[in-house]
């Protein structure tokens, strides 16, 4: 019964992680059909939503996140893509 208790803290912990951390789903990342490349897809209008910042030399970035185990999985073939999203605050 502890054990359950445990697991239901655990997922509403999971939950209030998952609302607090939004994104906006950008694209996705795949491997090439040859597998020596990542092929890159990015909606280009959810890419005109996404926010901006500007450095010191007055160029403009848009950041990108993209999980690194979800990566490496599509990399080793265990998944076929992963998303490319920006964190919302």
């Amino acid at each position: 019964m502890v054990k359950q208790k445990i697991e239901k803290m655990e997922s509403g912990n999971k939950n209030e992680e998952m609302e607090e951390n939004r994104s906006l789903l950008v694209g996705y990342v795949r491997k090439s059909n040859a597998g020596g490349a990542l092929k890159i897809s990015i909606n280009s209008d959810a890419f005109s939503d996404c926010s901006t910042y500007v450095t010191s030399d007055g160029q403009t970035y848009v950041p990108l996140v993209i999980s690194l185990n979800a990566l490496n999985r599509v990399i080793e073939g265990e998944r076929a893509v992963t998303t490319i999203s920006q964190m919302l605050d």
